[in-house]
């Protein structure tokens, strides 16, 4: 293996900001709006997202999403655009790939279609775009640019960017101090799976195998099993998945992340399946729904109420473990190295087997159909073993008696149990589960020739329609009351739901309830127009031009693709500019992945907790190769570093 070289990829250099930079303060008066923002595969699963209580949804486009195998037509745009701003939810297109040369033209048309089509911002990673000839377009700084500090937030804000999307790896304070640099809205990762890097600082991807985690192709290198060795080649873990991590949690830090200036709260997984989608929407609508009951200074972004006609649990869709990350700082709780896959939730222990079943000390109820797994053998951490999962299905359900196809023949007594798959829960997330309610006030009335009604949401939006009718005196105002009730509140098959009324005497008179329909379904179809023309897009905020950007230099990891980009971040003050590492020009080895994860602290081996210990480099084995783990303990950080097998063996 080559010397590595070793640098800080990272570090702000001290530069003057322009005279002209517009002075920024904390969070401002507009940012007591708080957005659950969903994932969404395609336009159908953003419907539902939204049905289920997102405030905003972010798809992919038809090209250049940093999922690339989750695009979308700019029809399947339009509809959930239109769809979404009927509740005044948002629609984010991702555009978050770096590009080369040739591509920018196909984007710079691709995003005037997004906007033509109803988008209200895009999602971006590559500064090549803020040169393109652009839409009026909100734009959001993708979190593969490496949102870490307030210098960086600055500067975005100054170039016209009106949301963030944070580093996964911050702390409240960290979060904190990036909140009194900008007005920018600020995006923070709550659920979902983590990559073990810093956004945008990957190229193991691309390195092993040519599929850049920055083009939208990664192929998850860091999933696999490894053996972690010391430099002199001293074994101290083998097969185990050391750089997967469990997934993002953040549901008892809400509250916390919100005083530290969190306004948008962002799902993970475009690629998750519809009952993921549904689920942990409705679960975290919900936990924020608690935090504005007893919040009046905040409200939520979007319109409409949610019923939930299911319990959301988080536990039971896809997630590997939980943890909360580095939010509170560093803990031992943010990975399990013995699967990458979804375990499920502890349902039990066996206690019994039989010729074709087994029973489960446990005090879950089971379900036909539900899918269960286990592990051939115990683990710790401490312990090196070689142990699998293994899953099977349930084929019949008789209280704890489970019976199966076949027992298979490493199942044991006392093994404990996890349930991957809820039958009856998955069951009824196939259903409509959910819906949005807006609760409206009606006013009925008399005119001159006839009667008119005026309808009116709790957002400001009303409608009035009118009718000539004969007006005779009700025999019955009591049952005339009750008919006015009855008839105008029939909204079943629309999203509004009669709040009051009003009816200012029009009791005492006789209106057949053919005409009270005809009022109720114009009414409606009216504060429809009125609602969808209420809605306004958010708009881009002003591009500075002499804002100065905080580093004077960028690495290959800062990941400058294409000739636009340099040309920005020279714009910017920018002096010295490597290409993106895709480009096949590092050819010594380097750092392929730059992580707060660090394996020393992991196996006991940190020189700041055990004294006596030194941060000497480490081995990691994955598959046949073998990379170098460098340790930065003074930023607690890891670098995966290696070489690039991208590069010709001639390459100079």
């Amino acid at each position: 293996m080559n010397q590595p070289m070793i640098f800080d990829p990272k570090a702000p250099q001290a530069l003057p900001v322009a005279d002209d930079a517009r002075v920024l303060t904390p969070i401002d008066v507009e940012s007591n709006r708080l957005e659950l923002l969903a994932p969404a595969k395609n336009a159908e699963y953003g419907k539902q997202a939204i049905l289920h209580g997102a405030d905003a949804v972010y798809i992919g486009g038809p090209a250049f999403g940093a999922r690339a195998s989750a695009g979308n037509s700019i029809e399947d745009i339009k509809e959930l655009a239109e769809f979404a701003h009927q509740y005044h939810a948002q629609v984010f297109v991702a555009l978050n790939t770096t590009m080369t040369n040739d591509e920018l033209k196909q984007a710079e048309k691709l995003i005037w279609q997004i906007y033509e089509a109803g988008a209200d911002a895009l999602i971006i990673q590559d500064m090549g775009v803020l040169q393109l000839d652009l839409p009026p377009i909100a734009l959001h700084a993708s979190t593969q640019m490496d949102n870490r500090t307030p210098e960086k937030t600055a500067f975005l804000e100054q170039v016209g960017f009106t949301q963030v999307v944070l580093a996964r790896e911050l702390t409240l304070p960290q979060i904190r101090d990036v909140a009194k640099s900008t007005k920018m809205q600020l995006e923070f990762f709550i659920h979902g799976a983590l990559c073990v890097s810093y956004s945008g600082l990957c190229n193991l991807s691309h390195s092993y195998s040519g599929r850049s985690a920055n083009r939208g192709e990664c192929s998850q290198m860091c999933r696999l099993p490894c053996n972690l060795k010391t430099r002199q080649g001293e074994t101290v873990v083998e097969n185990e998945h050391l750089l997967s991590l469990k997934d993002n949690n953040q549901t008892d830090n809400l509250d916390a992340l919100i005083n530290a200036g969190v306004r948008s709260f962002k799902i993970e997984g475009r690629l998750k399946d519809l009952s993921y989608v549904k689920n942990v929407t409705a679960h975290y609508r919900q936990q924020l729904d608690a935090i504005l009951a007893k919040r009046p200074d905040l409200v939520s972004a979007s319109q409409g109420r949610c019923e939930h006609n299911f319990t959301p649990d988080p536990e039971k869709s896809f997630n590997r473990g939980s943890t909360d990350y580095f939010v509170n700082d560093r803990t031992d709780g943010v990975s399990d190295f013995r699967t990458p896959k979804y375990l499920g939730e502890e349902v039990g222990t066996v206690s019994r087997i039989g010729k074709d079943f087994f029973e489960v000390n446990s005090q879950h109820t089971f379900n036909n159909g539900d899918g269960l797994g286990y592990f051939t053998s115990n683990h710790t951490k401490a312990i090196m073993s070689d142990h699998k999962t293994v899953g099977l299905r349930v084929n019949r359900a008789d209280g704890n008696r489970l019976y199966v196809t076949q027992i298979p023949k490493n199942l044991k007594v006392g093994m404990e149990l996890y349930r991957n798959h809820d039958q009856a829960f998955e069951t009824t997330l196939a259903k409509e589960s959910s819906k949005r309610v807006l609760d409206v006030d009606m006013n009925i009335t008399q005119t001159s020739s006839g009667f008119s009604l005026t309808v009116s949401d709790k957002f400001g939006h009303q409608a009035t329609v009118t009718i000539d009718a004969e007006k005779q005196a009700a025999q019955d105002s009591e049952r005339s009351l009750k008919t006015l009730n009855k008839q105008l509140a029939k909204l079943g098959s629309t999203d509004y739901k009669l709040d009051s009324l009003v009816t200012n005497g029009v009791e005492q008179l006789f209106l057949p309830a053919s005409a009270l329909n005809g009022l109720r379904r114009d009414a409606i179809a009216a504060l429809d127009i009125a609602r969808i023309e209420g809605y306004q897009r958010p708009k881009p905020w002003q591009r500075n031009d002499d804002a100065v950007y905080p580093n004077n230099s960028l690495s290959f990891l800062d990941n400058v693709a294409n000739d636009k980009a340099k040309e920005f971040y020279q714009q910017h003050g920018v002096i010295h500019i490597e290409d993106a590492y895709e480009h096949n020009k590092v050819v010594d080895d380097a750092p392929l992945m730059v992580t707060r994860h660090c394996l020393r602290f992991n196996f006991n081996l940190c020189p700041k907790e055990v004294p006596g210990i030194k941060a000497d480099p480490m081995l990691i084995e994955i598959g046949s190769d073998t990379l170098k783990l460098v340790f930065d303990c003074v930023k607690c950080e890891m670098m995966v570093v290696g070489s690039n097998k991208q590069v010709k063996p001639n390459a100079s």
